[in-house]
């Protein structure tokens, strides 16, 4: 009677094991594609335009942006094969030390001089994405930098990048949470963000212009930072199933016409 006792007892703690550790296989099991995908050079100033918009007490003529033959050089070495690399370059000016902030955003292009216009373009993000990679070249200021992101409910999440007190270029990352939703129950699945602008904020402790005579030129007082190789981390994985192809756009188009 007993080593039937003993022996059930046995018999539950291990189905409790079992049970307790069956989520852990479940994870582990869970196929990802992990690769890091480029999603703007900012060595085609004219396919991929951005512009600038800066806050209340930005100087009149600020901010601007110019696409600069300069890159970091831990990622593209000396350019011994002279290829036409570029960065995007912020010029910012300020009247006073306040919260100043300027928004750096894709967009296209209409119109030449004074008559050039600009519409936000937000840029689609691929696979599941894990982390936002940027390089950045800073003066050693006391500002910082944001990323914007939309999801798709149309909700925007900002993830700070990080401070710009730092010498050169220097490589910017930061993970996404996992309250950021990338999918939902319905097929398709996958529901991708999109990058909508980079943020630059200054602080009231830190100087709105860099310090030069009064009668100094623009140049010598303006606060410069750049951007080059904008990437993310992403999941590309996509499980297969028996009808996958029916949810693709355009599938759908070819044969339902919805839109006519």
């Amino acid at each position: 009677m007993k080593q039937h006792v003993v022996r059930a007892f046995c018999l539950s703690l291990v189905l409790v094991f079992l049970l307790g550790i069956t989520p852990s296989f479940a994870d582990e099991d869970k196929a990802v594609n992990l690769v890091s995908e480029v999603v703007q050079t900012f060595d085609t100033p004219d396919e991929d335009p951005w512009f600038v918009i800066g806050s209340k007490f930005s100087t009149a003529g600020f901010p601007r942006v110019a696409h600069v033959p300069t890159w970091p050089l831990a990622v593209f070495g000396n350019n011994r094969d002279g290829a036409d690399l570029r960065s995007m370059g912020v010029a910012m000016l300020f009247d006073r030390r306040e919260y100043n902030w300027v928004d750096v955003i894709p967009g296209t292009k209409s119109g030449e001089g004074e008559e050039t216009t600009y519409t936000p373009l937000e840029l689609p993000l691929p696979g599941r994405v894990q982390m936002v990679d940027v390089w950045i070249w800073s003066p050693n200021i006391n500002y910082y930098v944001e990323v914007y992101l939309r999801d798709f409910n149309g909700v925007i999440h900002t993830l700070n990048l990080g401070d710009l007190n730092h010498v050169g270029w220097k490589n910017f990352r930061v993970s996404l949470p996992t309250n950021i939703p990338q999918s939902r129950r319905y097929l398709p699945v996958r529901e991708g963000l999109s990058f909508v602008k980079f943020r630059i904020w200054g602080r009231p402790t830190e100087v709105a212009a860099i310090p030069a005579a009064a009668d100094a030129p623009l140049a010598d007082k303006a606060i410069f930072v750049y951007f080059d190789q904008l990437k993310v981390l992403t999941d590309t994985f996509e499980a297969l199933y028996d009808g996958d192809t029916l949810t693709d756009p355009t599938f759908i188009q070819e044969n339902w016409n919805l839109d006519e």
